[in-house]
């Protein structure tokens, strides 16, 4: 895998409290994503996930507020094709799940950008829109930590943290109530469907294409039409 981000060998310089959001992504190997959209996509589902990582990067850099878009993953070949879109691309190094990658890429992006707000986004949004997604930010509160949940309400898209305050992520299966549990703030925003629909079925990228998908996504569909 192409290195896209050299470390620096010293202590970071501090930047502005006003620098913009960083942005921290997960994304598993594409051969393990995506397996409940296996009876649907068939041999396809590695290239939808990737092509769903690709336009959630894509929408999520032209966001307005956002300086930073970083994606951990341990899949050469899809960390090639986002930090051509401009993405800082991390292996993830301690390897132990999805919440440890992020909290691997979270403490990088901290090292990049000590003093800029912070948050997790999931790498399967379709759908997003940056205007919405710009929207959710701007209402997360000062101080804290803040989540927005998926559009089942069960599980969460979204964890942000301002400067200073740890992320804590614990994302997976029932998230929201984990979330909630841990202190984090539920963002109760009515028009941003674009980043609450994740997808991980058939069902969901059926919502997820009503909604209208990114161009790399929607090609990926029109293909298994």
């Amino acid at each position: 895998m192409t290195q896209h981000t050299v470390r620096p060998s010293g202590p970071p310089a501090p930047l502005a409290p006003a620098d913009g959001w960083s942005l921290v992504l997960p994304l598993k190997p594409l051969a393990l994503a995506k397996s409940r959209l296996a009876p649907f996509a068939g041999p396809h589902r590695a290239h939808l996930a990737l092509c769903f990582a690709l336009d959630t990067v894509d929408a999520a850099l032209n966001c307005p507020g956002v300086s930073r878009v970083l994606v951990v993953t341990r899949d050469g070949a899809a960390g090639d094709r986002l930090a051509a879109l401009g993405a800082v691309v991390l292996g993830d190094e301690p390897g132990g799940g999805l919440n440890t990658a992020l909290a691997h890429g979270a403490a990088y992006a901290r090292s990049l950008a000590p003093y800029a707000p912070l948050a997790a986004l999931s790498a399967d949004l379709p759908a997003l829109r940056s205007a919405e997604l710009a929207r959710v930010l701007a209402a997360v509160p000062h101080g804290g930590r803040a989540f927005l949940a998926d559009s089942p309400g069960i599980g969460t898209t979204l964890l942000a943290c301002s400067p200073g305050s740890a992320l804590r992520p614990a994302f997976g299966g029932g998230s929201r109530a984990r979330h909630a549990a841990g202190g984090a703030r539920e963002l109760r925003l009515a028009d941003v469907p674009s980043v609450r629909r994740d997808v991980d079925t058939g069902e969901d990228l059926a919502q997820a294409l009503a909604l209208g998908v990114g161009p790399y996504t929607a090609a990926a569909a029109a293909a298994l039409a």
